[in-house]
Formats: C-alpha cells, sequence, structure tokens
C-alpha cells in the first residue's frame, strides 16, 4: 500500500520517491503518462541521477563542439553567425554543478544532412515518415522501403546516429533515433549531435514536456503548425556532462521500461474486467436463463439488490467491488437493465394484472372513436411473424407492432414550409432533435416562431403526454411532452407519437433507449448522407407489451437501479479525484 508523503524520510532521493510511488500513478487515470513526463522532467533538472565531482563539466563539452566546428569550415555544418548566449530571463531554474545553458544550435547541426530527389533513391532505401512514429512513445511501428512508397518528392537523407524530429504538428511527440541510414519525409528534420552529445540524450531533451510546451507556445492557432529552423535553433536546453548524459538515459530507459510494464498490466486488467463483465452480461441476457427478479435486500448498494441466487449473479456480486470500478461496466451495467426492463425479466410477472390483450382491445377502441379522422389508420399492420421474435413471450404479454400501440404516427412539418428567418425571440418553440435531452424537452426560445406562423403550423401542435422523436441522428432519442410544453411545435426534424392513456410513455421512453431499439432502428432506417426514420418503420418495429400495472413497476424499478448506477458512477468519480489528487501530492513533492 502507498504510505503517505508526511511519513516518507527526508533523506530519501527523487529516484527512491520515484520508486515508491509507482503505485501512486498506476492507480490514477492518466498516470503513468505524468509519470513519464516527470522522468523526463526531473532527469533534465539533474534530479534523476547523482552528479559525480570527476566528471568533465560540460563547458568543456562546448570548446570540443567550437573546434568541430571550425574543422568543418565551409560545410554545411558550419554556421556563419555565433548564435547569442542565453539569457537570464530564457532560463528556467538552476542547473547542477557541470551544467550548461545553451541552445540547440550550439550542440546540434539541425537540418545538417543534404536533400535527395526520388530519382536517386536506391529501392531497398529505408523511407521514414511520420506515420511510421508512434504517437507520444516515439516507438518504430513500421519500416518502409523506398520501392514500398516510390516518391518523386525530395527527401532528406539521415545517416545511423541521427536524431530524427518531426517538426510538423510537434506536439505528437515523434523523435527517434536512427539505427541506420535512409531518407524521409522533408517534415522530419534530421538533427546531428556534435561530439559529445550523447543522441538518445538529445532524443529525451526534445521530447521532455517543457520543450513540448515551448514549441506549443511557438505554434497556437496555426493551421498546419511547424517548428521554423531559427526558432529550432535558438532554442535552449540544458546540457549536462557526457558521462551524466550517459547514465540519464540509462536510468530514463530503465524507468520507461517500468512504464511500459505498468502500462502493459494495466490494459491487461481493463481487457480482463470488461470481457469478464462483458460474458457476464451475455449470459444475464440469454433467455434460457433463470428469472431476473428483486430480492428483499432493497437497500443494498451491491447486485443483491436486484438479483436472485443463481450461481451467475453469485459471481457478479461477489465481484461488484472490482467489476464496478470502471465506467464502462456501469455503463453496459445500464443497457443490461433495460434489455432486461422489455424481456419481462426485471420484476416478476403478476397473474392477477390484466393481460396485454386487454389493453390491444382498449387502443381498437379508441381508434374506432377517432373514425373519419387523421388518427385513423386504415390499413391493419401485419401481426409479428416468428422469425421477427428474439425471445419468448412473459406470461400476460404480447408481441406487437409499434403502430399497434399508437393512435398516431405524424412527422413535423416539411422544411419548405419553415426556414430559419422565420425564428423569433420568445414566440412558440419549435421541438427539434437537439432539444430532446435525457427524456425530456429542454426549451430554446431561440428557436420559435411567431403566433401568426404558430397557427399557420397548428396541425404540428404538441399536447402533453405525446412523445416526440428524433427523425435522424441519434436512433431512438426521443423525450415526453410535458404540460410546460404543451402548445409547443413539432419541428422539422422530429416525429411525434401519440398513445392511448393506458401507455405508460416512460415506459415507451425507456423501451427506446434499449439497443434492441437502436439497432432495429439504425438498421432500418434510410438515407446516405444523413441517416433518416420514416413512418413504415416505425409502424413495423416490433415490440413487447407488457399489462400495464406491470409497466408501472418496470419503469419504477428502473429508475431505482439507474440511481444505483448513478451512485456507482459518483462513487468512480470520487475514487479517482481522490488518486488524481495523491498523484499531484506525490508529483508536488518529488
Amino acid at each position: 500500500m502507498t504510505r503517505s508523503l508526511s511519513f516518507v524520510p527526508s533523506r530519501l532521493r527523487v529516484s527512491d520517491l520515484l520508486e515508491q510511488h509507482f503505485d501512486t500513478a498506476f492507480a490514477a487515470p492518466d498516470g503513468i503518462a505524468r509519470l513519464r513526463e516527470l522522468i523526463l522532467t526531473l532527469a533534465m533538472q539533474g534530479k534523476l541521477v547523482e552528479q559525480d565531482p570527476n566528471d568533465p563539466p560540460a563547458s568543456e563539452l562546448l570548446k570540443e563542439i567550437e573546434k568541430e566546428k571550425a574543422s568543418h569550415e565551409g560545410t554545411k555544418t558550419r554556421r556563419k553567425e555565433k548564435l547569442p548566449p542565453v539569457k537570464p530571463e530564457e532560463v528556467p531554474y538552476e542547473l547542477p554543478k557541470g551544467w550548461e545553458w545553451v541552445r540547440l544550435g550550439d550542440i546540434t547541426d539541425y537540418n545538417g544532412r543534404n536533400n535527395i530527389s526520388g530519382d536517386e533513391i536506391t529501392p531497398n532505401t529505408w523511407l521514414l515518415d511520420l506515420e511510421d512514429i508512434e504517437k507520444g512513445t516515439s516507438r518504430l511501428l513500421y519500416r518502409a522501403t523506398f520501392s514500398e512508397r516510390q516518391s518523386k518528392s525530395t527527401k532528406s537523407t539521415f545517416q545511423k546516429g541521427d536524431v530524427l524530429y518531426g517538426k510538423l504538428r510537434p506536439y505528437l511527440d515523434k523523435v527517434i533515433v536512427a539505427d541506420s541510414d535512409g531518407v524521409c519525409t522533408t517534415e522530419i528534420v534530421p538533427i546531428v549531435p556534435f561530439h559529445g552529445l550523447n543522441a538518445e540524450f538529445l532524443k529525451w531533451l526534445l521530447k521532455r514536456p517543457a520543450f513540448l510546451a515551448h514549441v506549443n507556445s511557438l505554434m497556437y492557432g496555426v493551421k498546419m503548425p511547424r517548428l521554423g529552423t531559427d526558432d529550432a535553433v535558438m532554442s535552449v536546453h540544458p546540457l549536462p556532462p557526457f558521462p551524466e548524459q550517459h547514465r540519464i538515459v540509462a536510468r530514463i530507459d530503465q524507468l520507461m521500461a517500468r512504464c511500459d510494464a505498468l502500462e502493459k498490466l494495466r490494459k491487461e486488467r481493463e481487457e480482463k474486467r470488461l470481457a469478464v463483465h462483458a460474458a457476464a452480461i451475455k449470459q444475464l441476457l440469454d433467455p434460457s436463463l433463470c428469472a431476473f427478479a428483486p430480492s428483499r435486500e432493497e437497500n443494498s448498494s451491491t447486485l443483491r439488490a436486484f438479483v436472485p441466487s443463481c450461481e451467475l449473479f453469485a459471481f457478479l456480486d461477489q465481484h461488484f467491488g472490482e467489476l464496478y470500478t470502471v465506467k464502462e461496466n456501469v455503463a453496459e451495467l445500464r443497457k443490461a437493465i433495460l434489455q432486461l426492463a422489455v424481456m419481462g425479466r426485471l420484476v416478476p410477472q403478476d397473474p392477477n394484472d390484466p393481460p396485454a390483450s386487454e389493453l390491444l382491445k382498449e387502443i381498437e377502441k379508441e381508434r374506432a372513436s377517432h373514425e373519419g379522422t387523421k388518427t385513423r389508420r386504415k390499413e391493419k399492420l401485419p401481426p409479428v411473424k416468428p422469425e421477427e421474435v428474439p425471445y419468448e413471450l412473459p406470461q400476460g404479454w404480447e408481441w406487437v407492432r409499434l403502430g399497434d400501440l399508437t393512435t398516431e404516427i405524424a412527422t413535423g412539418p416539411f422544411g419548405s414550409m419553415i426556414h430559419k428567418s422565420d425564428y423569433v425571440s420568445d414566440g412558440i418553440p419549435l421541438i427539434n432533435p437537439s432539444h430532446m435531452i435525457d427524456g425530456k424537452i429542454v426549451h430554446d426560445l431561440s428557436v420559435s416562431v411567431s403566433q401568426r406562423m404558430a397557427k399557420k403550423l397548428s396541425s404540428y401542435r404538441l399536447f402533453e403526454n405525446d412523445i416526440v422523436m428524433a427523425r435522424r441522428g441519434e436512433m431512438g432519442r426521443c423525450a415526453i411532452v410535458t404540460a410546460e410544453s404543451d402548445g409547443f411545435l413539432c419541428g422539422t426534424g422530429s416525429f411525434v407519437l401519440r398513445f392511448i392513456d393506458n401507455i405508460d410513455r416512460q415506459y415507451i421512453l425507456n423501451l427506446f433507449k434499449t439497443e434492441y431499439a437502436k439497432e432495429y432502428l439504425g438498421g432500418n432506417s434510410v438515407g446516405t448522407t444523413m441517416t433518416n426514420l420514416n413512418h413504415g418503420i416505425l409502424n413495423n418495429m416490433p415490440v413487447l407489451l407488457p399489462p400495464l400495472p406491470e409497466q408501472h413497476r418496470i419503469v419504477a424499478r428502473i429508475d431505482q437501479l439507474m440511481a444505483l448506477c448513478d451512485t456507482l458512477d459518483q462513487q468512480i468519480d470520487a475514487a479517482t479525484g481522490k488518486q488524481i489528487e495523491l498523484l499531484n501530492a506525490v508529483m508536488a513533492a518529488v
């Protein structure tokens, strides 16, 4: 278990603190990524390895570099103008003894290799593109030859030991050390380190958070940002003695390898946790499994609140604390609750309930009372076929088509009937898909029309207990019209669904939230550039209709279980907050 920082002896070195708190970084959501950043930051501050007073100081390195530059007089590597010394205001922190602040142009030949045309490149030459380097980690993902990517465009040459730096969008953090000669896109700059500069150290120097932040600040707001040569050459960097560079690189490699191992372990754990939960949920939804009914422990904070004593449920309950520490599993649990609800397995059936067949008779009477009006359906819908039924009916339920439950399904006005120029402030609101949030209508008075226009559109008026549904975009998105929204108008991108009183509107809303409904609507929707629903798709959708009392019980149970899921999400947020807080404390202490 991680110890509080207040109990860490002050004599421990920074590297010991890093060692001790690797588990803290492992627990926090982005802890490993931040740990990598901290490792590089500490390394470039001289805090990752001990200084050796016997090391020749970096000032001696700079003298050797000046001699090397002089020996290249007249070549590309010699820069005619001497760079200005680093100013005090450019120095972000104090360096250890023996280190020096330098400019990148002082210690490297930036873009120091010749270019080459495509006609001069041999087929087996290594050709490096930015896409071959992994973001952040700088791992080489693929080694292509010129024959695979033949191009007539000019390329940059590089040699083994050069540091290859992606100057396009450098915040993508792509830097590698060439392990052989080759050519690269001109968006990758070959940087030739002078004598006394370790190429691997230079790579980490360019990947450190402070330099990435500096580059980002130079290119903020640029559409296709590239690091300019002058900005690169003038950038300021810490330079340690040559032997210390090697020690720093070795320590960084060691710690980064541990970070890699932690990331692999975390990924394996997460994949296993998600896979185990997915398998359990899949079994849970298996129609042949035992019925899903609530237990007596109504106030329990775990699955005991709503599962019987089947082996699967016992397993979920036993591992509840581990499985539901990630929001992905809570999201899947929400989906399962909704699906179980419309399968008739969330609450027990009551033989005293009037069967759903009686509801269907009431709907037919309601329709008959509207004979001759717009709400009367002329053609009777065909019965649900056996091949359309995904699972068996619970007692008292009926397979029906959605159109069998409605007295009317209507669309909003055509786009030609209303335009943005018709909108007024504080008029009669139009309800479009964007106004349907979590089953509720969110008022937006900026999308409204005048009383005069509302009269022209009176046939599209919404009434309390109507359900409005999106015709395009997210399938199944809908909301209930409340008394507050009575009198609003159905928008051009919406449907309005009307039911008899003896249909629980919230049950219908929950039905449309299920994966079954979303898959049906999404799979049967029409349109190429924008997916749209139509009357035929909605009317013919097969749905399970429970008795009215059971509809009410299902809705109440869903509300209860969704509240439990909300609590789980809150607990995850709280635990994550504590992990981040502890990580911040560790980072600050180091």
